[in-house]
């Protein structure tokens, strides 16, 4: 019988707040993994003074048949609490999101024209499945919990369920993919995207189909030519940060 486990259990995975200055930061992380996925990154933005929140999406963190059980507006609900704990105490707040945690920003964006800017790495608007994949799914999902998961970009980093992929999950996913594109024309923050070279995951058309969606002013599309698709947890780092602060910094100066 497979065991399916939490990689990485040691690692920290909850719902966090850091507060710090008067702009604030959401960070969500993607679908199977937890906050650790993106604490690397919000730790840098929270010593630069800003003060930080990621929420642990619904479905995440404990079992992974729980990811079986819940829907893509679960995660959205999932967000918006600590979206609204930001907003409370921040002037200005920015929504950002990695793979299908982008999602979850887009989504909210479209939800809150307040929010100041979106910042999006490796959003999953698009994945590399397969149109016969897609079918397998839609017909197999009932009587098949568990997908078999291609590839896992190791990290010391990266916590979330492992090996296997939650099948209902995948398919709330695909849901959602089309319920934020649905949204997209209502969005007009400044827009930051984020894309690694080495991503298997995530359609390389995905920074394109977004920014060619949105009713944004700004847009910018930068990718990590040594990165595959956790972006946030990945070798060029350092170079994501820099980035997302000048963004952030020449957003505020609009």
């Amino acid at each position: 019988m497979q065991k399916y486990v939490l990689h990485n259990p040691h690692l920290e995975g909850e719902t966090f707040l850091w507060e710090a200055g008067p702009v604030g930061v959401f960070l969500s992380h993607g679908y199977t993994a937890t906050t650790a996925e993106v604490r690397l990154f919000a730790k840098r933005l929270h010593e630069k003074g800003y003060s930080v929140g990621g929420p642990l999406l619904a479905g995440h963190g404990n079992r992974p048949e729980d990811l079986n059980r819940v829907t893509w507006q679960d995660w959205v609900e999932s967000g918006e609490k600590v979206y609204e704990q930001l907003r409370s105490r921040c002037e200005h707040v920015f929504l950002g999101g990695e793979s299908m945690g982008g999602l979850v920003a887009l989504y909210l964006a479209g939800r809150h024209p307040e929010a100041s800017g979106v910042m999006l790495y490796a959003p999953a608007i698009e994945l590399n499945v397969s149109t016969v994949d897609r079918i397998k799914l839609y017909l197999g999902s009932s009587f098949m919990p568990y997908a078999k998961r291609e590839t896992l970009e190791k990290s010391e980093y990266w916590q979330g369920y492992h090996p296997e992929l939650p099948t209902k999950g995948i398919l709330q996913t695909l849901k959602f993919q089309q319920a934020v594109r649905n949204v997209l024309p209502h969005i007009a923050q400044p827009i930051v995207v984020f894309q690694g070279r080495k991503d298997v995951t995530v359609n390389p058309q995905a920074g394109d189909i977004i920014l060619r969606g949105v009713a944004s002013a700004v847009k910018e599309h930068h990718w990590m030519e040594e990165s595959g698709h956790p972006i946030l947890i990945d070798s060029e780092l350092d170079k994501v940060t820099s980035l997302t602060l000048n963004f952030m910094e020449r957003t505020l100066a609009l």
